[in-house]
């Protein structure tokens, strides 16, 4: 019995340390990447002035005279992860509350699954069906539209991420009392409004949890981006356009022959620092909504 005991202890203190391991590691990924990108920064601001780079509204750093005027790019980045995150949300919500309310468990134990594997197809997939499906098709809704745009990618982007917002605000959902759906019922409330005005209020938190992360996620996307949004920095908000997002410009420049150690190529490290930055920013709020609005069930 002792000697049980013994080993039920050790075994539970090596599966703590193990544990603690792999948030040591996450923290020192994390710190790793970030000193990564400061120093080449850094050298890259020696060069730039930071109110030129955060302020400028012009990039236009393979051509000369160059411009290093970040705006652009954050513009076609926001406007691709906003485009993205409308979608998101109207087909993720629209699927959390059918799984949650209107379908039995067979049927959730089936869609659900199948709903998370849109989350695995390669995004480079995503990309090409973006510029060869989705982006004809809306050429004939607007005959202006070029090859490359912001919309057609900001659309495809959002059923990547569609997965994230259903299952994250799906489990949200289910968490609320069943006691708080008897009570509505009670009242008369039919089964939408039941859906629509007691249980996403009060899953509200995970709701908008689920959405930030999607968002956060839809802004380090590469891939669709490079291959649907073009690569003229362009600031604009108008969807039509062609657009380059921090990420596109990375994966170009990246991917190129730059001499290492230009200016060009360290601005990578400058964007990037930013990209991290906005990523950081956009969890950390992710969190903060959780614990600030998370509801509390007995």
């Amino acid at each position: 019995m002792r000697r049980n005991r013994a080993r039920r202890h050790l075994e539970q203190r090596i599966v703590v340390w193990l544990l603690r391991l792999t948030a040591l590691i996450s923290v020192l990924t994390t710190i790793g990447i970030l000193v990564s990108l400061l120093r080449p920064a850094y050298e890259f601001f020696l060069d730039v002035p930071v109110w030129d780079f955060l302020f400028g509204t012009e990039w236009r750093a393979l051509f000369v005279p160059q411009k290093f005027g970040v705006l652009p790019l954050v513009a076609g980045t926001i406007l691709v992860a906003l485009i993205a995150g409308v979608v998101a949300l109207a087909l993720g919500m629209g699927a959390a509350i059918f799984l949650s309310e209107y379908a039995p468990d067979r049927v959730r134990r089936i869609l659900k699954p199948v709903l998370e594997i849109l989350a695995g197809i390669p995004t480079v997939v995503y990309g090409f069906f973006a510029l060869t499906f989705i982006t004809p098709q809306l050429q004939l809704i607007f005959p202006d539209m070029i090859a490359f745009n912001a919309l057609s990618a900001g659309l495809v982007m959002g059923l990547m991420i569609m997965p994230m917002v259903s299952t994250l605000s799906e489990d949200a959902m289910v968490s609320v009392p069943n006691s708080l759906r008897d009570a509505a019922y009670a009242l008369g409330a039919t089964r939408f409004e039941v859906a629509t005005k007691v249980v996403v209020p009060g899953a509200l938190s995970g709701i908008v949890a689920s959405l930030i992360l999607a968002v956060s996620r839809a802004i380090g996307e590469t891939m669709i981006v490079f291959i649907a949004a073009g690569s003229l920095a362009n600031l604009t908000f108008n969807p039509l356009e062609q657009v380059q997002t921090m990420t596109a410009y990375i994966a170009q420049v990246a991917t190129g022959e730059t001499e290492q150690g230009s200016v060009v190529f360290r601005s990578i490290f400058a964007v990037g620092l930013l990209l991290f930055l906005m990523t950081l920013a956009m969890n950390i709020l992710g969190r903060w909504v959780v614990a600030r609005y998370r509801q509390k069930y007995e």
